[in-house]
């Protein structure tokens, strides 16, 4: 695993990875499921990292605090997939997307600056509504219901985030 690129990794976030490659599955699980729990593991990963960068670049209280809530949960949320994907017989990515390296590399140019938290932010809210979709796309057309439960488990988790970042603010109770 390539630790600096997944701490170096990630506001495309959430659960982005759609691109990526799918891995193995038992014949049970649908391509669907797959899809969703791949991505849904690349983008906690890319979450946990961008939670980590604002912990250390953000110029806000409310930024670092919102950083540490999206590593705890993100951490959460992918144990909980981990477990299922193994249960299932599924082989999760081991790696952010290329877009999702992207991003956190793109954001990271702005830490030190004015423009970190307002960028960090936008791209939090980007992530957390494409992630939204992916959840939703699950819930509707997934066919494993342990896996359609996984998405279901995450949607208010993710909403919650969105909350926080919503309209480039930190809003953080």
């Amino acid at each position: 695993m390539r630790r600096s690129i997944f701490a170096a990794c990630a506001c495309t976030i959430a659960v982005v990875g759609l691109g990526a490659v799918p891995g193995t599955s038992s014949a049970a699980v649908s391509g669907q499921d797959v899809t969703f729990m791949n991505s849904a593991h690349q983008g906690n990963m890319a979450e946990i990292a961008a939670g980590e960068d604002a912990q250390r670049h953000g110029g806000s209280s409310c930024v670092k605090e919102v950083g540490a809530m999206l590593v705890r949960d993100h951490k959460k949320l992918d144990a909980a997939l981990s477990d299922l994907a193994e249960k299932e017989g599924v082989t999760l990515a081991v790696e952010v997307t290329p877009e999702q390296e992207a991003e956190l590399r793109s954001l990271q140019s702005k830490a030190g600056g004015d423009g970190y938290d307002k960028a960090w932010l936008a791209a939090q809210e980007n992530a957390h509504k494409k992630t939204l979709l992916v959840i939703e796309a699950e819930i509707q057309r997934g066919q494993d219901p342990d896996v359609q439960a996984a998405a279901r488990e995450a949607r208010p988790v993710v909403s919650a985030h969105l909350d926080m970042v919503r309209g480039g603010q930190c809003h953080h109770g």
